[in-house]
């Protein structure tokens, strides 16, 4: 069984900094492409970032470009998101989500929707003063 076990949201302020990790499990985690999401009640589910399956190629949606980065580490079947100059926009839950095909993916996931691959139960982050 696949699971995805999204940690390290919580408070912070403007400007701050926070960094996210998913634990996959369940699956071969090295053969995987990976996506981060975000939701909030008014924006809806928007794409964040696409992680190919050894990490040499990550893509991110551009509002975010520059502040957030992605890894992952295969050896630990773990992925991370590192956010800095956080945004009150920036609140969210954040996801992190498997693409079910093996070695393929998309490089840009501003089309998928909630019934596209594996989710995690996400991650709270709020951004205020």
């Amino acid at each position: 069984e696949v699971q995805l076990v999204e940690s390290g949201g919580g408070l912070v302020q403007p400007g701050g900094s926070l960094r996210l990790s998913c634990a996959a499990s369940g699956f071969t985690f090295s053969t995987h492409w990976m996506y981060w999401f975000r939701q909030t009640p008014g924006k809806g589910l928007e794409w964040i970032s696409s992680l190919s399956y050894n990490g040499g190629s990550e893509y991110y949606e551009p509002s975010v470009e520059g502040r957030f980065f992605v890894s992952r580490d295969n050896a630990k079947a773990t992925i991370y998101l590192q956010m800095n100059s956080l945004k009150p926009n920036d609140t969210a839950v954040y996801y992190c989500v498997r693409d079910p095909r093996p070695w393929v993916g998309y490089p840009n996931g501003k089309l998928l929707t909630r019934a596209f691959g594996d989710w995690g139960r996400g991650t709270q982050v709020t951004v205020s003063s």
